[in-house]
């Protein structure tokens, strides 16, 4: 199953520090693990602006994600037009981009963030704790 990764699951798979929930799907080498270059660049804007959970090397992460062998989403016009459709139940527009994407390509998104896991559609919600 193809699934997109959203960015603090990228940040925690980088730094060994998933939670529990999360590794099961991560470790399953039946899954196709997609980041997008949304969070990507999401990456490089906080951690331009020291936000202390920003720290990695956008550049290096990047090589490293592809190196491990996971698959980058990028991103286009037609997913953007998703975008509109979702409920305001989220404000932040990285996620909103990222549930548009994943919505578009019929996608499940991996996430341990509680407001996103509020959306409609395919959310695999892993709790942190």
């Amino acid at each position: 199953m193809k699934i997109l990764l959203d960015t603090c699951i990228v940040l925690w798979a980088a730094e060994g520090t998933l939670p529990p929930a999360a590794v099961r799907y991560i470790e399953d080498k039946t899954n196709i693990l997609l980041f997008s270059s949304i969070s990507i660049w999401e990456i490089s804007i906080k951690r331009g602006l020291n936000r202390p959970n920003f720290i990695v090397d956008p550049t290096c992460l990047y090589n490293e994600l592809l190196r491990i062998g996971y698959e980058e989403l990028p991103l286009t016009g037609k997913q953007t037009l998703i975008i509109s459709s979702l409920p305001e139940i989220h404000k932040d527009p990285f996620d909103r981009i990222l549930l548009a994407q994943a919505a578009y390509e019929g996608i499940p998104l991996l996430t341990a963030d509680r407001v996103i896991s509020q959306y409609p559609g395919s959310i695999i919600y892993v709790r942190t704790n």
